[in-house]
């Protein structure tokens, strides 16, 4: 049985298997966000991503929406005071979680909710799942980075219908446009999700961080200038094997190549 914390509202579980899972735990408020809850959130995943026995985060909501935004009815707590400290922004601490992050999206996305999902690197939804920005509706400038991220997911003019006309964003439409990877079944959303989870933690841990690290800071970057940090990245990677290392290397590639049972890298 994995671990779980005391806090009901956003719950984080580790399975000795290697994968965690946060959850936004406030369903009948459809998980909108409380200050405490963006804190709680935040902790959460610098934790997970300082902790060894962490190989996979997934990020999921209990009841029927992922989140519905920030609550605002404390509006004025949420955005002023200690909201620029990166220590308690989750979508700061979601970016620099070196951990692969999961989300398993169900019913509405919304603002900020639609932000945090686009912090994850992976992204499994619901059938009927939708997303939804409403900062132009409601007079909130975006501080998350959804007006920088989505138009470069789905390309500019897509984003700005999304964003200026706030225009519901449905799963199946999304996974069309590469923003979400795959529409499943409510029942096989987190099924799917630790299928993925799996798939990645059979891969060298060490590089599964490398290479998510070197793809998020390229995509910053224009092509000539990531392909630089790739290169970069590359041979200092290499510079730093041992021999042992490379033979090692070889012997795993060996086996995966024979379909023998591999030796862990």
């Amino acid at each position: 049985m994995g671990e779980s914390s005391s806090d009901k509202l956003i719950l984080v579980t580790r399975a000795p298997d290697g994968i965690a899972t946060v959850t936004i735990n406030r369903p009948g408020s459809l998980n909108s966000l409380t200050r405490p809850m963006m804190v709680d959130l935040a902790q959460a995943f610098k934790a997970l991503g300082r902790d060894d026995s962490v190989r996979v985060i997934i990020l999921s909501a209990s009841g029927r929406a992922f989140c519905s935004g920030v609550d605002l009815t404390a509006a004025e707590q949420v955005f002023k005071g200690d909201v620029k400290d990166p220590e308690v922004d989750p979508i700061f601490q979601m970016e620099q979680c070196p951990k692969p992050i999961i989300g398993a999206i169900n019913g509405f996305a919304i603002t900020a909710g639609f932000e945090i999902a686009l912090a994850c690197d992976i992204l499994v939804a619901a059938k009927g799942a939708t997303f939804l920005d409403t900062h132009s509706s409601f007079g909130i400038f975006p501080s998350w980075g959804l007006s920088q991220k989505l138009p470069r997911i789905i390309g500019p003019n897509k984003a700005r219908e999304v964003s200026l006309a706030a225009m519901p964003l449905t799963a199946e439409v999304a996974e069309k446009l590469g923003f979400v990877n795959y529409v499943v079944e409510q029942s096989e959303l987190l099924k799917k999700a630790r299928q993925l989870a799996g798939a990645i933690m059979k891969n060298n841990q060490d590089l599964v961080i490398r290479y998510k690290s070197v793809i998020n800071d390229g995509f910053k970057l224009d092509l000539r200038h990531g392909l630089a940090l790739e290169k970069e990245r590359a041979h200092k990677y290499y510079d730093g094997m041992t021999t042992e290392q490379f033979k090692k290397m070889q012997k795993f590639i060996a086996a995966r190549s024979s379909k023998k049972p591999s030796p862990k890298l």
